[in-house]
């Protein structure tokens, strides 16, 4: 009889887990629509959190005020700009296309300077690709325009065509953070008290997730707009057009490990200086060496305070997989997931080494135990 309850008994936990991971899985694939805009609406709560404790402090307890002044304050001075810097980044882009389509830059006497200044092997191997015709080397910049320009367009009207969509998404985000704002701490208990595992681990686990959001938003978030800014600053002196463009271009870059921000400001200072702007040229390049490089080795130590301990390849290849895989929020997603593996595996060798120091000490106890005196006085 007792047998019998008990086959009862597992057939029903069994039955009921089934259950939950079929609902689980429905769930995932209903929001699955908007999993980028509740991403991005989480990591924003977590972030402005302690924006929110404040205005809760002001407002004295009031959680539904403090939530929604916070969230006007998020929208007007991030939301707002960051909608405005990007509108401008597209006409600068358009403008830029266009203008290199309508004035194509003479290469010759740029070529000459390059190709004469090589050494005999990088001649003879610039000979063998076939890049020495300075008329086919025109020809597929003029193509490689041609094919930007259509992609600009096909994007904007990609964009115009899903502007109802992108309202929609936008309007979610904005819904949800206003309740992860008001509620986030409780969800988070929450949620830690439901996870089939140890609450020490749980708790370890969520230390070390809101420590890798951090170091990954405000660490290198913050580091990569400082870039961009100085970045769009230096460029805007030195007379470069489109300044704002390759400005947002640095900060897009400064985010991905080993590329960084040299990526655009080495070649613009590098062509001011073959095209005779000497003094602009040389500013650049003197500013991207001593100033915006080793901007991160002094602003990241004051924002996020400690290393994270994930190895630059590791966030590197997650970052461009995260990229490939969710598009531009797998700059943010891949970092967070490479970071929570690292985690994960790093508990579980703590866990381990408690076990392993926990039946050391039950030997030693059982040892004082049956001798009548300590390991050390046996002898």
């Amino acid at each position: 009889m007792v047998a019998h309850q008990n086959r009862t008994e597992d057939l029903q936990q069994a039955s009921f887990l089934t259950i939950l991971v079929i609902v689980s899985l429905l769930m995932a694939v209903i929001v699955y629509p908007f999993a980028q805009p509740l991403l991005w609406a989480a990591l924003a709560a977590i972030m402005f959190q302690p924006l929110y404790r404040y205005v809760l402090r002001r407002m004295r307890g009031r959680r539904n005020p403090a939530a929604g002044i916070s969230l006007l304050i998020i929208f007007t001075l991030v939301l707002v700009p960051a909608g405005w810097i990007a509108t401008m980044v597209i006409q600068q882009a358009i403008v830029l296309v266009a203008t290199l389509q309508q004035q194509p830059i003479d290469l010759a006497a740029l070529f000459d300077v390059f190709y004469t200044s090589l050494p005999k092997i990088a001649r003879e191997a610039v000979d063998r690709s076939g890049w020495a015709d300075i008329a086919t080397v025109q020809s597929r910049l003029q193509e490689l325009l041609a094919q930007s320009a259509g992609m600009i367009a096909s994007q904007a009207v990609s964009i115009g065509s899903g502007a109802l969509g992108f309202f929609l998404s936008f309007g979610v985000g904005l819904y949800v953070m206003f309740f992860l704002l008001r509620d986030g701490e409780r969800i988070g208990r929450t949620v830690l008290c439901a996870m089939p595992v140890e609450r020490s681990i749980a708790d370890r686990l969520a230390e070390r997730f809101l420590g890798i959001v951090r170091a990954t938003i405000k660490g290198t978030g913050m580091v990569a707009l400082v870039q961009g800014a100085l970045g769009w600053i230096t460029l805007m002196i030195a007379g470069v057009p489109s300044a704002l463009l390759f400005g947002v271009l640095m900060t897009i870059f400064a985010l991905v490990p080993v590329i960084g921000a040299g990526a655009v400001w080495l070649p613009a200072g590098l062509w001011l200086l073959v095209t005779g702007a000497t003094w602009q040229g040389i500013f650049v390049l003197l500013v991207g060496f001593f100033i915006i490089s080793s901007s991160d080795n002094v602003l990241r130590p004051i924002l996020v305070g400690r290393d994270t301990g994930i190895p630059d390849w590791i966030v590197l290849v997650t970052t461009l997989g995260g990229i490939s895989l969710v598009g531009f929020s797998g700059i943010v997603l891949g970092p967070l997931v490479a970071g929570l593996f690292l985690a994960s595996w790093s508990i579980l060798r703590e866990q381990r080494d408690e076990d392993e120091e926990a039946l050391r000490h039950d030997g030693n106890t059982i040892n004082v135990d049956a001798s009548g005196r300590a390991p050390a006085e046996a002898g």
